[in-house]
């Protein structure tokens, strides 16, 4: 049987994460653990996230659980991030006056500002970004797997990744300006939107990374 790890740094909807991932088929069971034992034990690892990055990254590394999330990103083993858990991935964020993350990706988080407005209608878009919008696959990936070009995920986010270059990106949507929706290389795949509030599409990404082996 296989064991998918929820990293539990206290943040993010931990929970709903796990009860998503039990929901799907295949023969594994899902451990919910702040243990670096445990987690690096799993044969799959999730790091969600939902809150501050300053919080975010502050507890990751308190914990000592950065380290972990290095040593499972270049261990070979799949490894999926999830909203804030996406965006700890780059190098910086923009939030809290500005935070250092865990630089398993070059590039940024930015924040989408206050005077975001649609470009077809000019009408002004509240931030957070928040409800479905659809995601266009950039990248052929095994994440993707039985689910339909442009289907929409559930987004709740003030912030985006700005990736360093292009050869990461796995998926974009549009809120005022294309941003980044999904990333990945090797090992490791990330979404900025949430797959246990996406229905159907976010079961299927979520059996998808149940059953994908980390190779490309």
């Amino acid at each position: 049987m296989n064991t998918v790890a929820v990293i539990d740094y206290g943040m993010g909807n931990l929970h709903s994460v796990a009860k998503a991932l039990e929901h799907v088929p295949g023969d594994h069971r899902v451990l919910v653990s702040s243990d670096a034992e445990e987690i690096l034990a799993a044969d799959r690892v999730v790091l969600p996230g939902v809150g501050a990055m300053r919080d975010c990254m502050g507890e990751l590394k308190r914990l000592q659980l950065d380290k972990v999330v290095h040593q499972v990103a270049e261990s070979g083993k799949p490894l999926l991030g999830v909203c804030v858990g996406m965006q700890a991935m780059m190098e910086h964020s923009a939030e809290n006056d500005g935070v250092e993350c865990l630089g398993i990706f070059p590039g940024t988080v930015e924040a989408f500002g206050n005077e975001l407005t649609d470009p077809v209608t000019g009408e002004h878009l509240k931030v957070p970004h928040m409800g479905w919008n659809q995601v266009d696959q950039t990248m052929p990936h095994p994440m993707w797997k039985d689910i339909l070009p442009d289907t929409r995920f559930y987004f709740v986010h003030s912030y985006y990744v700005q990736p360093a270059g292009p050869e990461p990106v796995a998926g974009s949507a549009v809120y005022g300006f294309p941003f980044v929706a999904a990333i990945a290389k090797d090992n490791i795949f990330a979404v900025q939107f949430h797959p246990e509030k996406s229905a159907a599409a976010g079961l299927q990404l979520y059996a998808n990374f149940v059953d994908w082996d980390g190779q490309v």
